[in-house]
């Protein structure tokens, strides 16, 4: 397999309803990849696009084709992915493995949703779709509910009282509001406190509105290309180092591991031999928080600390910059946004730019290995991204 390297990033800003299509959030977050990579339209071979909801917000079915003929690259081969929350990180490892093949030298990859524009009764009952929709749904699971069963059992299966968990997944949103509030493409830039978290109204006991991400629009792109273009392109390529990705079915047929999720050990245990690292090896992580449960889950399944453990490290500030492993500098899924169809190439422009030494204030000295972790459904689908620099 050959190298491959990102060459160019773009993201729109995040946000709640807005009046562009998924089709031009897209284009518009594609056209400034193409421009930081000094491509042009014609130099795409093929498009791979994440998009979950267009047929439902918009009525717009097979967007990833007017995608291809709005910026110019009529005619490519353009497929779209719908891996829930992890569509655009599906979308991405498939651009990876036809560049890593030799079949193409030059992919887009992205996606882009505009979940916000539907408002929250529509928006929930087709987030909800990504559940099993014969035994899950029908029974009155929604994502907050699926991610309090799982902080009821994360409680009891690790013995910590349900009250503490509830100050440690407020100080997890704390944090994540901190770095949003210096991201100008995140949807929500205020920071809060960990009072404003506990007092918040309850979405679905123990989760609070400010341990649950929000709807929204938004698009991203990466450009992704062979080594020896690369070369000629950019002096500070990012390498894809490893990729990852593995499938489950409902929560049922996962009880075993909950609350574990077995779809993330393995994928992650996939990019971590691809790439001859491991969790010690990485500087930062984007991780997949659409609930503050969530960090905590992941940051064990990843191997960043032990099981039942996270919390603590959290406490201690582990999570921040300077900490072990600094999480979701962007603000995360919770403060940055999740536009669902374009969240896991939006976490792959975090990491590109903050291994290029670009996040301001959020930058983590130094960092030459990063990470992504994307969650579609309720472990339905599991993607891990790692990026290395390339100089």
């Amino acid at each position: 397999m050959r190298k491959v390297a990102v060459v160019g990033v773009g993201m729109t800003k995040f946000s709640g309803k807005q009046e562009k299509t998924a089709v031009e959030l897209f284009a518009e977050a594609a056209l400034d990849a193409l421009n930081e990579a000094n491509l042009k339209p014609k130099d795409i071979q093929a498009l791979f696009m994440g998009n979950v909801l267009s047929d439902f917000a918009e009525g717009q079915s097979q967007a990833q084709a007017f995608v291809a003929d709005y910026i110019g690259a009529s005619h490519v081969p353009a497929n779209r992915y719908e891996n829930a929350c992890a569509s655009a990180s599906a979308a991405f490892r498939d651009a990876f493995l036809w560049v890593a093949s030799g079949f193409y030298d030059i992919v887009l990859a992205g996606g882009s949703e505009t979940a916000a524009k539907m408002g929250t009764p529509l928006a929930t009952r087709t987030f909800a779709m990504a559940s099993d929709s014969r035994y899950e749904y029908p029974a009155g699971i929604t994502f907050p509910g699926v991610f309090a069963l799982l902080a009821h059992l994360y409680s009891r299966t690790y013995g910590v009282p349900l009250e503490r968990l509830k100050k440690q997944m407020a100080q997890i949103t704390v944090n994540s509001h901190y770095y949003g509030a210096r991201n100008p493409k995140a949807q929500f830039q205020k920071e809060i406190t960990i009072d404003d978290v506990l007092n918040s109204f309850m979405v679905c006991q123990p989760l609070q509105l400010y341990d649950c991400c929000p709807f929204s629009d938004g698009g991203s792109a990466v450009m992704m290309v062979s080594e020896d273009i690369a070369k000629k392109l950019t002096s500070k390529p990012v390498y894809v180092a490893g990729v990852g990705q593995a499938s489950a079915g409902n929560l049922l047929s996962q009880k075993e591991y909950l609350p574990r999720l077995r779809s993330r050990e393995l994928a992650a245990e996939q990019s971590y031999k691809m790439s001859g690292l491991g969790p010690k090896d990485i500087d930062v992580i984007e991780l997949h928080d659409c609930f503050s449960i969530a960090t905590l889950i992941a940051l064990e399944g990843l191997g960043f600390f032990e099981y039942g453990k996270s919390g603590e490290a959290v406490e201690k500030g582990e999570t921040k910059i300077g900490g072990k492993i600094p999480v979701n500098l962007s603000g995360g899924l919770k403060a940055k946004g999740h536009p669902i169809g374009a969240t896991g190439t939006a976490q792959v422009y975090e990491i590109v730019r903050q291994l290029r030494g670009e996040c301001g204030e959020r930058q983590v000295e130094g960092a030459k290995v990063g990470m992504t972790d994307t969650l579609g459904g309720d472990g339905g689908t599991l993607c891990n991204i790692i990026l290395k620099r390339g100089w």
